[in-house]
């Protein structure tokens, strides 16, 4: 569902508040609301918003954090990927907390693979085999973390995104009140 009209606010918000549950002191590195906030934006939103809230918020903390580096961007752009991925995975599954969950384990192993599998051989000398069993127990840790919140945060998330004010129903004393009542 395409809202057509994007809340900067909300966006903004949900940003920030993914970004201070980064800043957690002693928070598992892999423990965070990324993917779950990232989902209900492309599905609400679109590709660009997906990718967008994914790539701001790896830059973001980085840049907060002074660890900007190579690995930032091997990360902001798998966490951009899946944002793009998620918009057009959601064009043909509901908002759903199942349907979250499914896409976080794919989106997880994804971004995993992607990035613990490549940026250590390539850019560290870690041996390929080291960074692989290296990634197992923390992939375990990173689908638990994006399981929990994308069963429980991302239908939130989304229908935060997408709730509309309501419009005043007229009540009796709307009704009676002579300031509303117009004469033609």
């Amino acid at each position: 569902m395409d809202t057509g009209k994007k809340n900067y606010f909300k966006f903004s918000l949900i940003l920030v508040l993914c970004l201070l549950a980064r800043l957690v002191p002693f928070r598992a590195p892999n423990i965070e609301p990324i993917l779950a906030a990232t989902m209900p934006f492309s599905k609400a939103y679109g590709a660009l918003a997906g990718f967008s809230f994914a790539i701001l918020s790896i830059l973001l903390y980085d840049t907060l954090t002074g660890t900007l580096g190579v690995y930032t961007f091997f990360t902001a752009g798998a966490y951009g990927m899946l944002g793009l991925w998620a918009a057009h995975y959601f064009k043909k599954n509901e908002a759903g907390a199942w349907s979250y969950v499914r896409f976080a384990v794919i989106g997880t192993l994804f971004f995993d693979a992607l990035t613990g599998l490549t940026v250590g051989p390539i850019f560290f000398n870690q041996s390929f085999i080291g960074a692989f069993t290296g990634q197992i127990p923390f992939t375990a840790l990173h689908l638990l973390g994006n399981i929990v919140f994308a069963f429980v945060l991302s239908p939130v998330i989304y229908n935060f995104v997408i709730k509309k004010k309501k419009k005043e129903k007229p009540s009796i004393m709307n009704i009676l009140n002579p300031k509303i009542i117009q004469i033609p």
